[in-house]
């Protein structure tokens, strides 16, 4: 089902924000950031590329940008910047990232041409911003398990999903990432993810126009059809949790195909049968 009818030429970062009931996400390429709230569509316009988010309070998010993580004030659209992210490399930006559960954000950063290895997974925490993975070239699918042992992160390009351990008390990695999905085999491209409340990993998958859903112990489950060949990133939200909002992209795909299909870079809202939980929310 359609949620928001404007084309993104590459949809991304879904948060929801279970404070206000309400979804944001954005268009990397068109530098955006979008949402619909009780007075319809809006979007704010940036001067970088923005693509992720994670909620810091009613009315602030910490953004992440190719030059930066900013703080952002829905209200009036004020941003200050908390750490400089990649700011002295004009190669690349930033692309996935989320929230963890004690309160950090992780970020995924690649070329803005897709450039090989030239990409990592970044965490930012209590004031420091430290690489933790390196060479990415198409970092996503970053999420934690609801049992806080584990996160996870994907390279597009590699087609391969990483599972690393994590410190209960703190949130930093414990010990060296292990292969936890490999679609090699299928030519299927993992792009962002996230988990539901069981545990279960549910994965964008570029190109395929679906969401796939594996089990925590990485066996596919089943898929849900998306109405844009290009699926970027879900979310869970809604009242109950229960509404999967996926982001699309528009970019790479032939006019004539965008002229056929005016859903691609759209963003979709399916019935999952299955409940996700509040995104954590960042602390400074």
């Amino acid at each position: 089902m359609l949620f928001d009818d404007r084309p993104c030429r590459l949809g991304e970062g879904p948060l929801w924000h279970p404070e206000r009931g309400q979804l944001f996400w954005f268009d990397i390429l068109e530098k955006r950031l979008l949402t619909r709230d009780a007075s319809g569509p809006r979007h704010w316009q940036f001067d970088h590329h923005v693509s992720a988010a994670g909620r810091i309070d009613y009315d602030r998010l910490l953004i992440a940008s190719e030059v930066a993580l900013s703080t952002f004030d829905i209200r009036s659209g004020a941003q200050d910047v908390v750490v400089p992210l990649e700011a002295e490399n004009p190669v690349t930006r930033s692309n996935d990232g989320r929230a963890d559960p004690w309160g950090g954000f992780w970020i995924g950063t690649m070329g803005k041409a897709a450039e090989p290895d030239a990409g990592a997974i970044w965490r930012y925490w209590r004031g420091e911003l430290r690489q933790l993975f390196a060479p990415i070239t198409i970092s996503n699918a970053i999420c934690f398990a609801p049992d806080r042992r584990h996160g996870y992160f994907a390279d597009t390009a590699r087609r391969t999903i990483w599972r690393t351990a994590l410190d209960g008390r703190d949130g930093w990695p414990a010990g060296e990432p292990e292969v936890f999905i490999d679609l090699n085999a299928q030519g299927l491209n993992p792009d962002g993810a996230v988990c539901d409340a069981e545990g279960n990993l549910w994965i964008a998958e570029w190109g395929a126009g679906r969401v796939a859903c594996h089990a925590p112990d990485g066996h596919f489950l089943r898929a849900l059809t998306v109405g844009g060949r290009h699926a970027s990133c879900p979310a869970f939200g809604g009242t109950d949790l229960m509404n999967l909002y996926v982001t699309t992209a528009s970019d790479g795909l032939p006019d004539d195909v965008r002229r056929a299909e005016p859903e691609n870079g759209c963003t979709f809202v399916l019935g999952p049968d299955a409940r996700g939980l509040p995104e954590h929310a960042v602390e400074l």
